[in-house]
């Protein structure tokens, strides 16, 4: 009798434990199923993978509503990423059917409700990347596990259209563009539609992202389409404000892709091009990524947002006034530039290799390119006044790596914070730099010991990837990945990313527009980690001082050849 009590009390206990699923959940295409998993004594996760949240998109058109489905679907697989040319930029992978979204929901004892919402919108520089990521041996880079587990969130990852067909324009109503970013708006509305039924917040969403994906963040921030559907966004290593954020002249490239299928190039370019093969269409769509320093890799990436009179109706500088409400955090990583000016400048990954001086000043003069010999000399004037007489080989090739970090991510995004700040109302703005060294500098190959958080490094923290791979990462780094984590989901949470029921190892200050605050996350943090002005000369440099010297040729011409 006393086993059969037990039984009894274990099959209770199970019962319990089994009923924390939403199991089949309504939502205004239909039922979905996911997927429930155990994390834990009385931790359980459901796991939807695949909800459509858009019709598959006609080309070179906003995205429409799904029209539905019969029965249950069966949310348990990824789906394709959008149609995108391989890394090699020789073929495609992907589909047009492609807007998806993935969901990852926990429970502790009961079923969650009412939880803070956080959205992913992964970077690729508009040209390529998916909503689970990289992936190795099934450990999918953007699986929303970690988060969702350790900040007690809701998180979402979805899928927008890029390259040719999610950002090509004609520069006017022919072919607008921006329907990678419509196809982000459409996911954030969905999400504010349906999330209830999962478990969540519809007035407390985040939207967060990486690279293209924080630029992306930060435009869906300034166009007026998403009053009311978020309240809170952050921007990793990524901004409206970036060079490469904003193709001011879209034409010159579609005119370049129409004339690689054959299509005319005046008022029926874009009919042509919307009748051709999506493959042939997606890879003609290829850049030049071979760089070099009188030709950045940045300065090729033409395939971005362009301001149409509808998703931004004015230059993104003109639109913070729509981010008003919105809390935000931007940040960067300190060596955010190595990435590119690695491929520009290729001997700075080379110890034994000097770098030339003249290498430094054609890459200037690239990214000062319009303001001739002036701009040149002045710039140079402000990054080689440390050197002395004889700078070291290690000062040259970091000098390289600030310049490359500076112009592409570090002081837009101090610009944009700035401009947060001073059109905010209710909106609260913070500012941080990742400096946790390169794993990769760590062991000495194939980057140098010197070289700090290198474009994209802070991914993995975000994602908690220290804590599911752990024999890849040292404690430091499960150190970083849970600050971070606290962080970000403290502020999805409450918008103030020291209060939320994480700790955090030290108290971030907001940003505000005579304080300039920051804080510096890395494995060593504490309270001496509070920063003010990050690289203010730099800033001013660039945002003032540049900016007032005479225009002598209006654009440097990409190399596409």
């Amino acid at each position: 009798m006393k086993t059969l009590g037990m039984l009894v009390a274990v099959a209770l206990l199970l019962g319990t434990a089994s009923a924390t699923s939403l199991r089949v959940v309504y939502t205004e295409g239909g039922m979905v199923e996911g997927e429930n998993i155990r994390l834990g004594f009385r931790r359980h996760m459901d796991v939807f993978k695949g909800i459509p949240f858009a019709d598959i998109p006609g080309r070179f058109e906003k995205p429409k509503r799904h029209p539905g489905w019969d029965g249950i679907l069966k949310a348990t697989e990824y789906r394709k990423r959008c149609l995108q040319l391989t890394l090699l930029q020789n073929d495609v992978r992907g589909s047009e059917d492609c807007l998806y979204l993935n969901i990852w929901v926990p429970h502790g004892r009961q079923v969650s409700v009412n939880l803070p919402v956080m959205v992913w919108i992964y970077g690729g520089g508009f040209l390529a990347g998916g909503s689970m990521g990289a992936n190795f041996l099934d450990n999918y880079l953007y699986d929303g596990q970690e988060i969702a587990d350790r900040g007690d969130v809701i998180v979402v990852t979805l899928g927008y259209r890029v390259g040719t067909l999610g950002f090509l324009s004609s520069g006017d109503a022919s072919g607008p563009g921006n329907y990678g970013l419509w196809d982000q708006h459409a996911a954030i509305a969905w999400v504010h539609r349906n999330i209830r039924s999962f478990g969540g917040d519809p007035d407390n969403v985040t939207i967060f992202g990486e690279s293209a994906g924080a630029a992306s963040v930060s435009f869906q921030t300034l166009t007026p389409h998403n009053k009311g559907l978020f309240k809170r966004a952050i921007s990793q290593s990524g901004v409206a404000l970036c060079p490469w954020a904003v193709n001011k002249n879209p034409r010159k490239y579609a005119e370049e892709v129409a004339r690689k299928l054959n299509c005319p190039t005046d008022d029926k370019m874009m009919a042509c091009l919307k009748m051709t093969d999506p493959v042939a269409l997606t890879l003609a769509g290829t850049l030049n990524m071979r760089g070099s320093p009188e030709y950045p890799v940045v300065k090729n990436l033409l395939l971005s947002a362009v301001v149409d009179g509808d998703f931004l109706p004015d230059e993104p500088g003109k639109l913070f006034h729509n981010a008003a409400d919105v809390d935000y955090i931007a940040g960067v990583n300190d060596m955010d530039g190595h990435l590119f000016t690695g491929v520009d400048v290729p001997s700075i990954n080379r110890p034994l290799v000097n770098t030339a001086v003249e290498d430094v000043k054609a890459l200037l003069g690239a990214y000062t390119e319009g303001k001739g010999t002036a701009g040149l000399d002045s710039a140079f004037s402000q990054y080689t006044s440390s050197w002395g007489a004889k700078p070291s080989k290690e000062a040259v090739k970091r000098t390289v790596v600030e310049i490359g970090t500076d112009y592409i991510f570090l002081v837009p995004t101090q610009a944009a914070l700035y401009q947060h700040a001073a059109n905010a109302k209710s909106g609260r703005t913070y500012s941080y730099l990742l400096s946790e060294p390169n794993r990769m500098a760590g062991l000495g190959r194939p980057y140098p010991s010197w070289v700090g958080a290198d474009h994209a490094d802070d991914l993995q923290y975000v994602f908690g990837k220290p804590f599911t791979t752990p024999l890849a990462y040292w404690p430091r780094h499960r150190d970083v990945s849970r600050y971070m984590i606290a962080y970000w989901t403290n502020f999805a949470k409450t918008g103030d990313p020291n209060k939320g029921g994480l700790d955090v190892p030290c108290t971030w200050p907001q940003f505000t527009s005579t304080g300039h605050k920051f804080i510096e996350i890395n494995s060593k943090m504490d309270k001496n980690y509070i920063r003010q002005k990050m690289r203010l000369r730099y800033v001013h440099f660039w945002t003032s001082i540049l900016p007032s010297l005479p225009t002598v040729n209006s654009e440097l011409t990409p190399c596409n050849s």
